[in-house]
């Protein structure tokens, strides 16, 4: 017991130490885990803990993690993308693991080898892809929707690929065990010694009645699935005791992977299938959040074990080889993810961001790669050579989105404005008000503007939102709002009013910019995310900014006092007495505001901002105050009711 306390307590410390290191430098949690890892290993070396006697146990964040997949899948959502996921997707990963596998054979490796190592390379990392695009404010350009389309057909693909990989297992090899017998991987023997007996559904059965036992099993999990789960989930919410709802779903998650092995399938594979099934469950967002915890520290020690069992022998050994073959494999994806790009229409940026996004291998590589160990699909040597490539090419992931930043750049387009698939609309109408931004707050503009007997000129590049505005009778164009040929088209030269509120803020910005270099008169009321984003849009030359959350938080703070013995009256000047005091705060902050420096490093920011508070306190206490006083001289000598 003291031993694993020892080991936990390293374990916990890297991860701890690791990951936000990591998320602070770009890297990613999956990079920080493996470099935590590598940092570990020779301590856990020194207690005696073994790379694949923590990977043993780190297998279930794996199975846990293809449970999560499963339950974002449902059928219907399948469906509406199958056009990306059977063509965009399922040609990334065909044409990748074709390519992979005839460079592995020219290098003298087997077919078998060759393409496992395709299939395992034919992956990208999702983990780190999808945290880049969120935090470029990418996921929804063109390029974005089909990186993300590509990525779930390669989780939905690790699939078959668990189920394919036993089948190009190498002869079985005798070795020898801790006591010195002899043994081979394949046989009872050697099962029972790695993994102790256990029972077997399918042991001594012919091929057709084994068959038959799959598929029955199988059958049974699906038909438990839907019918049986939600009334046990009713059962266990009688108890009112949240550890009980945890229990329960990691008895789903276990049983339904236990039940697999019984069949000979791999856990992870009835995992899948068991969050597929569970889809559509009423308490589908109750088994996420249950299980997520649980399958982020897993996962985050299986990562951990792949570090620490990267051989570094290897590695200095084989030190050119190792970066030619990372170099290769990111030229060879990126050649086929461009061809792929230009099939499927994606224009520009977007070709590029696609092409970057996915040049890597990803972290369930590491998953496949240790599969493809236990199952004797790989030999030790290649596999420590491959989890180098794979940890190397993830590394170049954050300098391949710097490298598309630039030629984004040089394209003269932005990181943050979205591409078209298709030309934009021809504007046939010019009006006095042009709303660039139809999302929620510009519709709630273009309604009332509307209503009132205005004509407005919309712009929006989200192809869904201009086609949902059509349905509802409203006249919308669609556009990159920022482009100036559609701004002009729009009306620019001869508008009154122009409405800046797209949904991403650099893309608003350089928008009124534009608009009020081009137009000294023009009034530009502009959408801004944040108090900072105000000060940016005040120097851009804004009219009138309206931050979008802040009326809102206003009525909330009034509803608030309203139910804490203030009046209606009283919790009114109070609004108001804070909103004419915010906006004299900005006034009086925008010329001390520095761009690219943060609040908190600004001395002169901090401290007028500190004096403006106690204004805004004395303000508050002031308005209170004079309306005691007046309701005190409306009420009559008696102390009546209030004079109308």
């Amino acid at each position: 017991m003291e031993g694993f306390f020892d080991d936990a307590t390293i374990l916990l410390g890297a991860a701890i130490i690791g990951v936000p290191i990591a998320a602070r430098l770009g890297l990613g949690s999956v990079l920080g885990y493996l470099l935590a890892g590598i940092l570990v290993a020779p301590l856990l070396h020194s207690t005696g803990v073994e790379a694949e006697a923590l990977r043993h146990y780190a297998e279930f964040g794996v199975v846990m993690m293809l449970f999560l997949i499963g339950l974002e899948l449902e059928p219907r959502i399948l469906w509406e993308m199958r056009d990306k996921l059977v063509g965009m997707g399922g040609m990334q990963i065909g044409l990748t693991t074709a390519a992979v596998t005839a460079l592995s054979m020219l290098m003298g490796e087997t077919f078998n080898m060759s393409l496992a190592i395709g299939l395992i390379l034919a992956l990208s990392s999702t983990a780190i892809v999808l945290q880049t695009l969120s935090e470029k404010g990418l996921m929804k350009t063109p390029g974005g929707k089909s990186t993300f389309s590509v990525l779930l057909t390669q989780d939905i693909a690790v699939i078959p690929m668990l189920a394919l990989l036993p089948l190009l297992a190498m002869p079985a090899v005798p070795h020898l065990d801790p006591t010195g017998a002899i043994q081979r991987p394949g046989s009872q023997e050697a099962t029972d010694a790695a993994h102790g007996a256990h029972m077997s559904l399918i042991e001594g059965l012919a091929g057709w009645q084994a068959t038959l036992v799959i598929l029955a099993v199988i059958a049974a999990v699906i038909i438990g699935g839907i019918y049986l789960s939600p009334r046990l989930f009713r059962f266990v919410d009688m108890a009112k005791l949240r550890e009980i709802h945890t229990a329960t779903a990691l008895l789903l998650v276990f049983g339904i992977a236990y039940i697999m092995t019984l069949i000979g399938l791999s856990p992870a594979l009835g995992a899948f299938l068991g969050g597929v099934v569970l889809a559509t469950s009423e308490f589908r967002h109750e088994l996420e959040a249950n299980i997520e915890p649980f399958k982020g520290l897993l996962l985050g020690l299986f990562f951990m074990s792949v570090g620490a069992g990267i051989d570094f022998e290897i590695m200095l050994a084989n030190i050119g080889t190792v970066i030619g073959l990372t170099l290769l494999l990111v030229v060879t994806k990126g050649a086929i993810l461009l061809l792929l790009a230009r099939l499927f229409g994606l224009r520009k940026r977007d070709r590029w961001l696609f092409t970057l996004g996915l040049a890597q291998a990803g972290e369930f590589g590491f998953v496949l790669i240790s599969f493809c160990l236990q199952e004797n699909v790989l030999p030790n040597r290649l596999a420590q050579t491959l989890l180098l490539v794979v940890a190397l090419s993830m590394l170049l992931t954050p300098l391949l989105f710097i490298l598309y930043d630039f030629i984004s750049h040089r394209l003269g387009e932005h990181t943050s404005a979205t591409d078209v698939h298709r030309k934009h609309d021809e504007i046939d109408e010019q009006s006095p008000v042009i709303i660039a931004g139809i999302g929620r707050f510009g519709q709630v503009v273009n309604r009332m503007v509307q209503m009132a007997g205005l004509r407005c000129t919309v712009l929006d590049h989200d192809l869904a939102a201009i086609e949902l505005m059509r349905h509802f009778g409203f006249k919308s164009f669609y556009g990159d709002p920022t482009r100036p040929v559609l701004l002009h088209a729009a009306g620019l030269k001869t508008a009154r009013v122009l409405v800046a509120a797209l949904d991403d803020k650099n893309a608003t910005t350089r928008l009124v910019r534009y608009a009020r270099s081009q137009r000294p008169d023009l009034h530009i009321v502009a959408r801004a995310h944040d108090r900072v984003h105000v000060y940016e849009l005040y120097q851009a030359g804004a009219d009138d900014i309206v931050r979008e959350m802040f009326d809102s938080s206003l009525r909330a703070a009034r509803y608030v006092l309203e139910n804490m013995d203030f009046s209606e009256f009283e919790a009114n000047e109070v609004e108001r007495a804070f909103y004419k005091h915010d906006r004299m705060t900005l006034r009086e902050l925008a010329p001390l505001w520095e761009p690219g420096k943060s609040l908190k490093d600004n001395p002169a920011y901090l401290a007028r901002a500190r004096e403006l508070n106690k204004v805004l306190e004395t303000a508050l206490v002031t308005a209170l105050e004079v309306h005691e006083l007046e309701a005190r001289d409306t009420h009559d000598p008696a102390g009546g009711r209030m004079v109308d």
